[in-house]
C-alpha cells in the first residue's frame, strides 16, 4: 500500500517516519515550522533498540560511522565515587551493537540525507490537514497541536519538575569516560563524548518551570564547580551562548489511542517523556519503524494505524513510566537519607544490575520493511 503522506514535525521521529514511508513507496512532504530544530546544539545517546530501528530504515551504517562507541562509563556521586559501571562491550555482545553517541545536529543532517531534497519544507507556519494526503503523522513534539485537535478532553503535556540545561563543548575535552552521570542531592550532572573529542554535557535540576540565569554558566560554575573532574572542565570549554535551557514536560495521562482514523501519532506527540532512560528518541524510531512497516502489509491506512496502535502504545507507555521512576530515584532524590539509601544500594547491586536494566528496554527487533 502507498499514497501521499504528510508529515507534520522535521525532528528526529519525522524525519525517520518520513524515510520509512519513502523506502516503501510512499509520497511524502515533511512540514516543519523551526527554520532551525531548538535542540539541534544538543548531542544524543543511542541504544541499540534506536540503533536497530536506524537499520531498518537503512541509515544505521551511516549513523555508526559519524557517533562514538559508548564502551565506558557508570554512575558517581559529586565526589567521584562510583556507584554503578556501565560495561559497554558486554552490552554489545549481548545486543549485537552498542550504545553511540552523537550530536543531534549530526543525525538530523544524516536523516535529512536519506530524503529527496524537496520532501523536506522548514519554516512552514500552517499545520497540515487530511484534505492535503492520505495519511497524516504528527510528529509535532510534546505539545502537538494535531493531538491537541484529536483529543481535546486530554490534559497535555505537563512539568515534571525538573529543567534541564545542556550544551556541546566548543574545544576538545579529555575524558576518561565516553558516557558518565553523577547523581547529588536534587541534580545530574551527565556528559557524553563525541568522535572529535568534544563533548556534549547536561545538568538537570529539580526546580520551579520557568526559571531562566543571566549568565547560565556562571550559575552552574556555581552549583557544579566542586564536583569531581571532568564537570568542571566541560564548562570551562563551553561557551554561553552554546547553552541550551529547556523546562521537561512529558505526558503523564497516557494517550487513550496512537491513531485517529488515517492520523497517526509518533514520538514526543504520542508519550513525551522524561529523559532518564534516554529512550525518547529510541522510542520515536520504533515508531518511524512500526508504522512504515504496518502501512506496507495493508489493506487500508486505517487498518494499518490501528495495527500501529496496538503495537506501539503498550511498549512506549511502559517505557514512559520506567523513565518517570527512574527520575524519581535519580536526581529527583534530595532527601540525605534517601540519597543515602539510594546510593548504597546501587553500590551493593550485582554487576550485571546495570546491563539487565538497559537491555529491558533496549532489547527490541524492529520488523522488516518492503
Amino acid at each position: 500500500m502507498s499514497g501521499t503522506a504528510v508529515v507534520v514535525g522535521g525532528g528526529i521521529g519525522g524525519l525517520a517516519a518520513a524515510i520509512g514511508l519513502h523506502r516503501t513507496g510512499w509520497q511524502v512532504t515533511v512540514l516543519e515550522r523551526a527554520a532551525v530544530l531548538d535542540d539541534a546544539g544538543a548531542g544524543i545517546s543511542l541504544a541499540a533498540n534506536g540503533i536497530r530501528a536506524l537499520d531498518a530504515l537503512g541509515v544505521g551504517g551511516a549513523v555508526r560511522a559519524a557517533a562514538r562507541r559508548q564502551y565506558t562509563g557508570g554512575t558517581r556521586t559529586p565526589d567521584g565515587r562510583v556507584l554503578s559501571r556501565m560495561d559497554g562491550a558486554a552490552l554489545e555482545r549481548a545486543l549485537g551493537t552498542p550504545m553511540t553517541g552523537i550530536p543531534r545536529a549530526e543525525l538530523h543532517r544524516l536523516l535529512q540525507a536519506a530524503l529527496p531534497e524537496p520532501c523536506l519544507r522548514t519554516g512552514v507556519g500552517t499545520l497540515a490537514s487530511l484534505a492535503d494526503a492520505d495519511l497524516l503523522v504528527a510528529a509535532d513534539g510534546v505539545r502537538s497541536g494535531i493531538r491537541a485537535e484529536l483529543f481535546p478532553g486530554h490534559p497535555g503535556p505537563v512539568y515534571s519538575g525538573s529543567t534541564v540545561l545542556r550544551a556541546i563543548t566548543a574545544a576538545p575535552v579529555p575524558l576518561d569516560t565516553d558516557f558518565e552521570l553523577t547523581w547529588g542531592p536534587g541534580a545530574e550532572f551527565g556528559h557524553i563524548g563525541f568522535t572529535d573529542g568534544r563533548a556534549e554535557w547536561h545538568a538537570v535540576l529539580a526546580a520551579p518551570a520557568g526559571i531562566r540565569h543571566r549568565d547560565p554558566l556562571a550559575f552552574l560554575a556555581g552549583r557544579f564547580g566542586d564536583w569531581h573532574r571532568p564537570v568542571p572542565e566541560l564548562l570551562a570549554a563551553t561557551r554561553s551562548e552554546d547553552v541550551l535551557h529547556h523546562d521537561i514536560h512529558e505526558l503523564v495521562t497516557p494517550l487513550p489511542a496512537y491513531a485517529v482514523g488515517r492520523v497517526a501519532l509518533l514520538g514526543d506527540a504520542a508519550h513525551a517523556m522524561t529523559p532518564n532512560l534516554g529512550q525518547g528518541a529510541c522510542q520515536a524510531l520504533e515508531d518511524a519503524v512500526v508504522l512504515a512497516a504496518e502501512l506496507a502489509a495493508g489493506p487500508s491506512v486505517e487498518a494499518a494505524l490501528t495495527r500501529y496502535d496496538a503495537v506501539r502504545r503498550p511498549r512506549a507507555q511502559s517505557v514512559a513510566r520506567a523513565a518517570r521512576q527512574a527520575g524519581r530515584l535519580g536526581h529527583r532524590l534530595s532527601h540525605p537519607l534517601a540519597v543515602s539509601a539510594r546510593n548504597t544500594a546501587l553500590r551493593l547491586a550485582p554487576s550485571g544490575a546495570t546491563i539487565n536494566a538497559i537491555l529491558r528496554h533496549a532489547n527490541w527487533t524492529p520488523p522488516k520493511l518492503p
